[in-house]
């Protein structure tokens, strides 16, 4: 049951355009449909900022590292998402934001890290710059005494099995990753985005909490690949494919470096077990269980969509 609330100040989503597996957008549907006013940030004026005009969204057009951005986006409104796209810049942004959000006093602020900060320390890392930048971003937040809550999901259904593998189902009816045989229980970017709605909705019982989010299993690429098979209703198969070329058809594909070393990172962390993470979070705070592989699948099968023959 949606629940309609009256607030005269809007929420700020940043990152509301969005990207695949973005959060911003279905988050900003998700406030709007509980009544809530929500100020939607977005880098620049497109179809998409449109887009969320005409859902009812305010939209200000702004950079995350650009202080006189953030001080139009964030003056007036007391309670904050705070998520942006893999980045060499995301540090920068995250303490910008920080700063002007603490000069205008908000209530609550909820920052979208990632699961595998869990496991880093002040002594330990991870190979992925990006994965460096969310542990001294989360760092930075504990130190600046505004009203966090912090949500680390782990791998998107919407990154690795939408837009990074689809092409290989279209093609040749394969996952072609570089996963090894490690397990993961990756969660749909929507269901993230409904935890956080809920937060956001009476933050003050959060404030301070970490939030680990996972998908309702964890399982390896084979189980996987039997999911797909069972929702596109034909045979699907995983190859455990080699990380150099992987990484390299990333490259040719225009993803930047810091991008493609991030994927690079966490397909090894997936080697190596350290993605067999599993919690009820998702649920204790929805009440709904997240979305499972094969459902997802089926969600998106027009993606998966043969195009062409199939290779054997």
């Amino acid at each position: 049951m949606t629940t309609k609330h009256q607030h005269d100040n809007p929420i700020l989503v940043t990152g509301a355009a969005g990207a695949v597996g973005g959060i911003g957008r279905n988050l900003t549907e998700f406030l709007l449909a509980r009544g809530y006013k929500v100020r939607a940030l977005v880098r620049r004026e497109d179809a998409r900022a449109e887009a969320l005009r005409r859902l009812g969204a305010e939209v200000v057009q702004g950079d995350l590292t650009d202080l006189a951005s953030m001080h139009r986006a964030i003056e007036g409104c007391r309670r904050i998402y705070f998520g942006m796209s893999v980045s060499a810049a995301y540090l920068e942004a995250t303490i910008n934001t920080a700063a002007v959000a603490r000069h205008h006093g908000v209530e609550a602020f909820v920052n979208m890290s990632q699961m595998t900060v869990t496991q880093m320390s002040i002594s330990e890392t991870t190979n992925s710059p990006q994965h460096k930048l969310h542990w001294l971003a989360e760092q930075a937040l504990s130190w600046s005494g505004l009203p966090v809550v912090t949500v680390r999901p782990t791998v998107f259904l919407e990154g690795f099995f939408l837009m990074l593998a689809a092409a290989g189902v279209r093609a040749s009816n394969e996952l072609a990753l570089p996963m090894g045989g490690g397990k993961t229980s990756p969660i749909s970017a929507v269901d993230v985005a409904r935890a956080v709605a809920v937060i956001l909705d009476d933050p003050v019982p959060h404030i301070g909490q970490i939030y680990d989010l996972t998908g309702p299993e964890s399982a390896d690429l084979n189980h996987y690949a039997c999911a797909f098979s069972e929702a596109l209703g034909r045979p699907i198969r995983y190859r455990d494919v080699p990380l150099a070329a992987w990484s390299d058809g990333l490259r040719q594909a225009g993803f930047p470096e810091h991008v493609v070393s991030h994927l690079a990172a966490m397909t090894e962390l997936n080697r190596q077990g350290r993605y067999d993470r599993m919690t009820d979070a998702m649920y204790k705070l929805t009440g709904e269980a997240p979305t499972n592989m094969r459902d997802f699948v089926k969600l998106h099968a027009t993606e998966f969509k043969q195009r062409g023959p199939a290779h054997s």
